[in-house]
């Protein structure tokens, strides 16, 4: 039967609830286990789709297309499974799928109630994830902390779950706070304690409590949160805060983290095989010999998370290549043509990332521009080749006025638009282009060099493509068309195969770079900014 294990959190919110919960699926995963993991999130967006990056940070694509919270990234990285669109449930979904089944008569005139029908349909999701997967283990983690009123009626749809596959096939892990007080010099449980006797209030005792801290604890801490909050001695874990997130799984195992998981589950599995995990850590730890700069180029630079799978898979071909990566966060709206030598002078590489709009993207033409005029390695990623296009149409194909219909709904050169058969009038809500589609690669392009094959498949998430109509001016100025759909219809990148590394993607290849596994244009991007240090 398959086993669930629930992830909540309480004192205050971003204790890494996801970090901890895709280290045990590694964990768990590297016992053997079949592992699916999914986050419900309380908020009432029906996804983050529509949310501000500076509010939500990235949105992250399943391969299926649905658009969901940035943690799920972190599962994909850690646990290395793809997840789907069972994987990221939010309350406005809920309460869409529930009125939209009693509109349709459903619920055969019930009056519709959080209890059961709010309740069910969570469960229902939860159950699915499970059977969609085939999972030995569903991990599921509940956004936000414990005590918000919009959490409620998730905690308590896993409490029925509890109930109804009985307490040895669920787990309930609680990961809290332990602050430490400089002018007593000495950690505090009772935020812990607090947080527990909420959690229990609402009927869920945690198997595990994980205790978020700076600096490890006295064993004292450990005794009186097992003893205060009804929990076993072994089972309060120490999860110190890490300089590099992908320790975590094996600091958790130190302390037998997945051993007592499996134990309290009743499941019998081999140690776990981490030597690929510890390599990998190794690695990514280890001194480097060369340093390299890159400027990441984009409009949603003041929170970083809003590029988080990005700089992740600049720092997985940095460890692959043994190079520091050093990321420098530049504000597109900041670069103009009298300050652009200034602002990316030094750099090593350029890269600029997917967004929506026309804020900041002048800043990034002219990033564009500067990289191509100076041979510089380039990476535009779905924004990003589309500002390639148009700054080489505007530069080199003699075409001043070219622009996106995004950017400039009036202009005459559209080089970037909708494509036949799409229209304007759609929701934002919902973008026209989500999740894998396949590419076929020219031979003899970057493209080819970096993947090694003739066939590809990556994840999209955006509105605007390529204009067919400028396909002939622009090839016959140069610019390479290396990736096209296999039915002949859509530019997907674009390149200067002359240069060492100039390429333009209209897909989000950051969703699929893993520690252990860096993706190849990753790869190829890092090694040109290394190429370029060593001149």
């Amino acid at each position: 039967m398959t086993k669930y294990i629930f992830v909540t959190g309480g004192v205050v919110s971003g204790l890494g609830k996801g970090i901890t919960a895709a280290s045990l699926g590694r964990l768990l995963k590297a016992r053997g286990l079949k592992v699916a993991a999914q986050k419900l999130d309380p908020y009432i967006n029906v996804d983050p789709g529509t949310m501000s990056p500076y509010q939500h940070g990235e949105v992250y694509v399943t391969e299926d297309g649905a658009e969901t919270d940035l943690d799920l990234g972190h599962y994909e990285r850690f646990i290395d499974e793809d997840l789907n669109k069972y994987s990221n449930l939010t309350t406005g979904k809920v309460y869409w799928n529930v009125l939209n089944k009693e509109r349709r008569g459903e619920y055969l005139g019930s009056t519709v109630q959080v209890i059961p029908h709010i309740t069910n349909e969570i469960k229902e999701f939860v159950y699915r994830v499970g059977k969609k997967t085939n999972a030995d283990v569903v991990i599921t983690e509940i956004g936000g902390t414990i005590g918000d009123i919009e959490s409620q009626p998730f905690i308590e749809a896993v409490r029925q779950i509890s109930l109804e596959v009985g307490r040895e096939n669920s787990l309930f892990i609680h990961v809290t706070l332990v602050p430490y007080l400089k002018g007593s010099e000495e950690h505090k449980s009772k935020p812990t304690q607090h947080s527990v006797k909420e959690l229990q209030g609402m009927g869920i005792h945690p198997n595990f409590i994980v205790l978020r801290c700076d600096e490890p604890l006295e064993e004292s801490i450990f005794r009186k949160i097992a003893l205060f909050c009804n929990v076993k001695p072994d089972c309060v874990i120490e999860n110190i805060t890490l300089p590099n997130l992908y320790e975590a799984p094996l600091m958790l195992e130190k302390s037998g983290f997945s051993e007592k998981v499996c134990r309290e589950l009743g499941i019998s599995v081999p140690e776990p095989d981490l030597e690929e995990w510890k390599e990998m850590v190794e690695r990514m730890g280890r001194a480097r010999s060369h340093c390299v700069e890159i400027g990441l180029v984009g409009k949603y630079v003041g929170l970083h998370d809003a590029y988080l799978s990005v700089a992740e898979a600049l720092h997985h071909a940095g460890a692959s290549h043994n190079v520091h990566v050093n990321i420098h966060w530049i504000d597109s709206e900041e670069i103009r043509e009298e300050n652009a030598a200034e602002l990316l002078g030094g750099l090593d590489g350029i890269i600029v990332p997917g967004g929506f709009g026309t804020r900041g993207t002048a800043g990034m033409i002219l990033a564009a521009k500067y990289a191509r005029e100076r041979d510089l390695p380039y990476f535009g990623i779905c924004l990003g080749m589309q500002i390639a296009v148009i700054e080489y149409a505007r530069d080199v194909a003699g075409i001043p006025d070219a622009n996106s219909g995004e950017f400039d709904e009036q202009c005459k050169n559209k080089v970037i638009d909708f494509m036949p058969g799409q229209s304007e009038d759609i929701d934002k809500g919902g973008t026209l282009r989500l999740g894998a589609y396949p590419c076929v690669i020219r031979p003899g392009t970057t493209m080819e060099r970096c993947y090694g094959k003739a066939e590809i498949s990556e994840r999209h998430r955006h509105r605007y493509e390529f204009n067919n109509d400028y396909r002939e001016k622009l090839a016959s100025c140069g610019l390479c068309l290396s990736g096209i759909s296999p039915d002949g219809k859509l530019v997907e990148t674009v390149e200067l195969t002359d240069r060492p590394f100039y390429v333009g993607v209209q897909y989000h290849p950051e969703f699929k770079s893993r520690p252990n596994k860096p993706h190849p244009l990753f790869l190829g991007f890092v090694g040109a900014a290394l190429a370029h240090v060593k001149g």
